[in-house]
């Protein structure tokens, strides 16, 4: 491992030195963030494919067909996956590779498991594990079950052979492609990383699975040299509680302060704690332009009416708010000045950014960003821009129960 972070350092040299590669610039250009990620050790690699996958079509279909391929393990950390058709198909793929003599390893969050109306139960689990595939249930609930109101896993990664790898917002359900009855549409964003940014992924997993399972998996046939280069800069910046409790956060906070010209997110339960709210603020006040977009309707409730009053509250002071209409916007994104993104598990509350289990990839690429402002711009015209007047439209009754709800923001 220590050789191929060493080739990854004098390549990403090389490529500064040489001012082959606009991504390089682009990094550099922003130096409070690059400077943060320095300081917090978070490594940035330069050689990076990066592909987004932005509805649940693509991410199944991409994915399903590069599981296929593997030849050596498969590696898989979820919030949950559903005892419904799609999660069928993948455990039929994975046994098979597992006839084939691939190692199969799957981490799911217990109590994700358990809040989902189609839960993998035990009899579930022992028919997986019959086919050879190994899995693992997360922080396993059990007496007095007070570990599970706080820390949960999260994350959605899929590694596999240690060449590709697979991260954002999405879980594995049917619901990614089918959208549910009460909200129509599930939209949401993923991506396909190749290059050493892999390497970060599969470190997280393993470092996951072996907490959980109390095994010692190591070793370089975990890390394969790549099979091909790109020219994509990531970072991956991973949240673990009592390890890295804070990096996620002051890396969002870090890069709202960075921006010149824009910020643009688009996040399901948008509730930001204090830090970040101020980082808006203060962005507002430079004559940053602030563009958020929320779902009109959402999967869960009370938090969604926090969001709409601390949305409110961010309109007045000058962001636009635009509530989404066709469906239910899911994804987990920012984009600043044009320069760099963001795509991930975390959504920009307490739960992911003060207690959860999280992984987000920061691009720091024109071409990706551009592609996440193109589907920003796109999906305006089905959504409605928040203004006093249809504020006021909402009863009395919903605006109290969002002040209400955003009193409870450093839970939620």
């Amino acid at each position: 491992m220590k050789h191929l972070r060493k080739n990854l350092f004098l390549f990403s040299l090389l490529l500064a030195l040489a001012g082959v590669s606009s991504t390089a610039q682009n990094v550099a250009s922003d130096s409070t963030v690059l400077r943060y990620l320095t300081e917090a050790n978070i490594p940035i690699t330069y050689n990076n494919r990066v592909k987004l996958l932005p509805s649940g079509t693509m991410k199944f279909n991409d994915m399903f067909a590069q599981l296929k391929k593997a030849k050596h393990h498969i590696h898989m950390e979820y919030f949950n996956f559903r005892n419904d058709s799609i999660a069928n198909l993948l455990f039929t793929i994975l046994a098979e590779k597992a006839r084939e003599g691939v190692e199969i390893r799957l981490i799911f969050d217990a109590f994700g498991n358990s809040s989902n109306n189609q839960p993998l139960k035990n009899h579930h689990l022992k028919k997986i594990r019959s086919t050879g595939i190994e899995i693992e249930k997360f922080d396993p609930i059990r007496f007095p079950y007070l570990n599970h109101i706080f820390h949960r896993d999260h994350r959605k990664i899929v590694v596999i052979d240690g060449k590709t790898a697979y991260t954002g917002g999405m879980n594995v359900a049917d619901y990614y492609i089918n959208g549910l009855p009460e909200i129509g549409a599930w939209r949401d964003m993923h991506m396909h990383i190749t290059g050493n940014s892999v390497y970060d992924l599969q470190d997280i997993f393993l470092l996951t699975w072996n907490k959980t399972t109390k095994e010692n998996i190591k070793g370089n046939q975990y890390y394969p040299e790549p099979d091909s280069l790109g020219n994509k800069a990531v970072a991956i910046v991973d949240r673990a509680p009592k390890v890295s409790p804070k990096q996620l956060r002051r890396t969002f906070v870090k890069s709202i302060n960075a921006a010149a010209e824009r910020v643009q997110i688009v996040n399901p339960y948008f509730v930001p704690t204090r830090s970040v709210k101020k980082a808006i603020k203060n962005a507002l006040k430079r004559g940053i332009d602030v563009e958020i977009m929320i779902s009109a309707k959402s999967d869960i409730g009370f938090t969604p009416d926090a969001s709409h009053y601390v949305s409110h509250q961010l309109m007045k002071k000058g962001a636009d708010i635009y509530m989404y209409n066709t469906g239910f916007h899911h994804s987990k994104i920012m984009m600043i000045d044009s320069l760099f993104c963001t795509v991930g598990s975390a959504n920009l509350d307490s739960r992911s950014l003060r207690y959860d289990y999280e992984t987000n990839a920061f691009i720091f690429d024109k071409e990706i960003t551009h592609e996440l402002m193109d589907i920003f711009e796109a999906d305006k015209a089905d959504s409605t821009i928040m203004t006093e007047e249809n504020w006021k439209e909402r009863s009395r009754w919903k605006r109290f129960v969002g002040w209400f709800a955003h009193l409870f923001t450093p839970f939620l």
